[in-house]
């Protein structure tokens, strides 16, 4: 196992799925910048060929971090490196995993394609042992991005060549860690987890790929180092079911995680098995009349936006520690989660929500693809299913959220059948979570009724909500193009009050008028969430945002991760028990 200190992100990058025999590749790769897009035709795949540059993988080119920041638009990239093959990895299978490469990929192996991957927010993996050779081997990475194009989803990657308003700085190719893992040549690919804490036990779902017909798959769980449960069962698929009674019963909470280990084995008739570690969080989410329930509590989701953004590193953390940092300031402010936005975030990410029992929203980087023709679907589905793949086990996870804003493009509305087919396959992929289509607008079919409402007066905010809570007109922000249907409610953006004294240019971005002084600003953020923290049919809310990014200066922290207010005075209005909670 490669842990070096000189290495970049060294950790284990999908912590829900351990093995122990891997190698990390990030680190300097060769580099150059493709504008023509015609280093296929220039023979760049092959051994031979050396590209000039160099840059630090995993962080994308633009960052600080990559040691390149070219910040203008770039077509295509290429990367290279050759790594050694370890002596002891010829008797099985060897995978080369891409946690995220933005936005369409193709891999060789030793000037053989070993594959290709659309989509710049999902893993990707390619079983390359047929194309290895013993010693040295190399890797070459081509990888095209187009924010501008409208086929493909950006996020908050400005689409135009300076950073502007709530759009920031672009992420092009590689972003996440590189990574090669030896497996048998029959192994355990994947596994579903769905927990039933009123049932005391867990059932999983276990992929195996290749041919373990007549082996056994065991589960074992274990708390705080004991075992709790155990279960074994016949494979006669690629897949098998298999539910595994707890002896202990113990609930993951918001700020109390309690999460259990579970090993997965393969047990081969040949004696050459496969074992993965992984962990699971016993909880239940479900709607109840305007209530949202977890472990079947009525809790208030104070919720933050996150961008996911840091100064160096882009779309990448330059640690895991910044991931963990990020919770911790956001628990430090009296949230208990929030909405990833625009952004499939890092896995570790969320496996630090589960280990600090904070709460998540799950959210595809919709913006830039246009979906007024159902043609988005063919875009847009197969990496959203990646991401549910991916992201599906995470207790943290508590809805999902495929699309955000969906504007007219160039006058032209929204499919709303584009809309409509992701809410229900992402409800049949995933029926134990809540599923919202559209955060904010235009709502279609969806299980809750959100809205973003950046008002910036706390008397005219409270207001219009007022006649809810007498069975009166509910709130509709677009009545002529979504309609409410009883849902569960709330708003889901808010705030956004423009604040950072040291950031006056004409390039600085937020919402609304900017406070006079800090005692302005802590009086508008108290009113704002007041009225939504006192308002009985309100089940959450989500303020924007954490911290800056570039130029938008609405954060609670500055985008160095600097406390603009003091924590405590933020901590105590958002803490306050909200009139729906149990």
């Amino acid at each position: 196992m490669t842990h070096l200190s000189t290495l970049p992100r060294p950790e284990y990058p999908r912590p829900d799925w351990v093995r122990p025999e891997w190698i990390n590749l990030n680190g300097q790769w060769q580099f150059e910048i493709d504008h023509g897009k015609s280093g296929k035709e220039r023979g760049y795949a092959d051994n031979g060929h050396v590209l000039p540059g160099r840059i630090t993988v995993p962080f994308c080119p633009e960052s600080k971090l990559s040691g390149v920041e070219y910040t203008d638009f770039m077509a295509a990239v290429w990367y290279k490196r050759d790594f050694t093959l370890p002596e002891n990895w010829t008797n099985g299978r060897t995978l080369l995993h891409f946690g995220a490469v933005d936005y369409m990929a193709e891999v060789w192996v030793n000037g053989v394609s070993a594959g290709l991957h659309r989509g710049g927010y999902t893993p990707f993996c390619f079983d390359i042992t047929s194309k290895l050779v013993p010693g040295r081997n190399v890797i070459a990475v081509y990888a095209e991005d187009d924010v501008r194009s409208g086929r493909q989803p950006r996020g908050k990657q400005s689409e135009k060549f300076h950073s502007h308003g709530c759009d920031y700085t672009r992420t092009t190719g590689i972003w996440q860690t590189v990574w090669l893992e030896q497996v048998p040549e029959t192994y355990l690919s994947d596994m579903k987890v769905v927990t039933d804490p009123d049932n005391a036990c867990v059932h999983l779902e276990v992929k195996v790929c290749g041919n373990a017909s007549g082996d056994t798959v065991t589960a074992a769980a274990f708390y705080d180092g004991k075992a709790v449960g155990e279960a074994s069962v016949l494979v006669s698929g690629p897949s098998v079911k298999l539910t595994v009674p707890l002896s202990e019963v113990h609930l993951w909470e918001v700020g109390n995680a309690r999460l259990y280990d579970l090993k997965l084995s393969l047990n081969r008739q040949d004696g050459k098995g496969d074992a993965v570690s992984s962990y699971f969080g016993l909880r239940t989410v479900r709607l109840d009349g305007k209530a949202f329930r977890i472990n079947n509590k009525s809790v208030f989701q104070r919720l933050v936006l996150d961008q996911g953004f840091y100064p160096d590193g882009i779309y990448t953390a330059p640690s895991d520690e910044a991931l963990r940092k990020d919770i911790e300031i956001s628990l430090g402010l009296g949230f208990n989660g929030a909405r990833l936005h625009e952004k499939m975030f890092e896995p570790r990410f969320l496996y630090w929500a589960d280990q600090l029992g904070y709460l998540v929203w799950g959210e595809h980087a919709n913006w830039g693809l246009d979906i007024t023709t159902t043609e988005a679907l063919s875009q847009f589905l197969p990496e959203w299913l990646e991401g549910m793949e991916r992201d599906y086990n995470h207790p943290a996870l508590i809805g999902w959220c495929p699309f955000n804003e969906t504007w007219d493009r160039d006058g032209v509305k929204q499919n709303n059948a584009v809309l409509q087919i992701v809410y229900e396959v992402t409800k049949r992929m995933d029926p134990t979570r809540p599923v919202i289509d559209t955060s904010g607008n235009f709502h279609v079919v969806t299980d809750i009724f959100d809205l973003h409402d950046y008002d910036q007066n706390p008397q005219t905010f409270r207001e219009r909500y007022e006649p809810m809570k007498g069975g009166g007109e509910v709130f509709n922000t677009f009545p002529n193009r979504q309609q409410y249907e009883g849902q569960p409610y709330f708003i889901s953006e808010y705030g956004g009050i423009w604040w950072n004294p040291k950031q006056k240019d004409e390039k600085s971005w937020g919402y609304g008028d900017r406070p006079t002084s800090e005692q302005a600003f802590m009086e508008r953020y108290e009113g704002l969430t007041n009225v939504l923290l006192d308002h009985p049919m309100m089940f959450g809310f989500c303020y924007t945002q954490l911290y800056d990014v570039e130029q938008e200066v609405n954060g609670l922290y500055t985008y160095d991760r600097q406390p603009k207010f003091d924590p405590a005075l933020i901590h105590r209005i958002n803490s306050r028990k909200a009139a729906i909670e149990d």
